[in-house]
């Protein structure tokens, strides 16, 4: 994608693994392997903790066993807040490159 557009910013939104959450052993390891790989490709990175996701369902929803319907309601509705610069005219965050320059104090250098 990035050499066919490279002028387009590209964002991307993953869940982080939690040990709280998961009993999968492998999954901080991929976790942990993939960050480098999100920071080079991308533009934005959007890191979804998945313990803070059970904890918005369990103690602002008052949900006792949240379903992934649920998880995946709150990581749709963080997508569509970042996103809303793109699809509503403002001043502030108007795309999502100054959104980039906005969210980050210190860029690579």
């Amino acid at each position: 994608i990035r050499e066919e557009f490279p002028d387009r910013m590209m964002a991307t939104f993953s869940v982080v693994p939690s040990p709280k959450v998961s009993d999968t052993v492998v999954e901080p390891y991929n976790a942990t392997l993939s960050v480098h790989q999100l920071v080079e490709n991308s533009d934005e990175t959007f890191c979804i903790d998945n313990e803070a996701l059970y904890d918005i369902c369990m103690r602002t929803l008052k949900l006792s066993n949240p379903s992934y319907g649920d998880l995946n309601y709150l990581v749709s509705a963080v997508m569509s807040g970042v996103t809303t610069c793109l699809r509503f005219p403002g001043q502030l965050n108007s795309d999502l490159r100054k959104l980039a320059v906005n969210m980050v104090p210190f860029p690579r250098l």
